[in-house]
């Protein structure tokens, strides 16, 4: 079998949309491929309500496997994914780069919140499971 993929999701301060999306890649795809996420800069920790909300829907701890990174803290991968915060990261070499123009629901409400998390359940269950 051959290595599996590596994906990054990139958002500015990787505390939410691209902590969700690692995330939820590891749910549905870690079969064939290895997510990883990170930021341009960092926050100290994971969004509490992106936290919250993980656990209440998917019973997924985001905080007991994941934490704030830096792009320099995650190893070469193959495909990047940006959130959708015009973010350009010209140092991450790869095969394949996207952005999936994500509205960030930082500080807003749940409904924005799920909003969000369902176009990234969406976006990986049609991008990287098999069919």
């Amino acid at each position: 079998m051959s290595e599996k993929k590596k994906v990054a999701f990139v958002c500015v301060h990787n505390s939410c949309r691209s902590q969700i999306a690692e995330a939820l890649g590891k749910r549905y795809a870690s079969a064939n491929y290895e997510f990883y996420s990170a930021g341009t800069e960092i926050k100290s920790e994971i969004n509490q309500d992106a936290v919250r909300l993980m656990k209440h829907i998917y019973d997924i701890d985001m905080e007991a496997t994941q934490y704030p990174k830096l792009i320099e803290d995650i190893p070469a991968v193959d495909i990047v994914i940006t959130m959708g915060c015009n973010v350009q990261c010209p140092t991450i070499k790869c095969e394949y780069r996207e952005d999936w123009d994500l509205d960030d629901p930082s500080g807003k409400s749940d409904q924005e919140f799920w909003k969000v998390i369902q176009a990234i359940e969406n976006n990986i269950k049609n991008k990287f499971t098999i069919r």
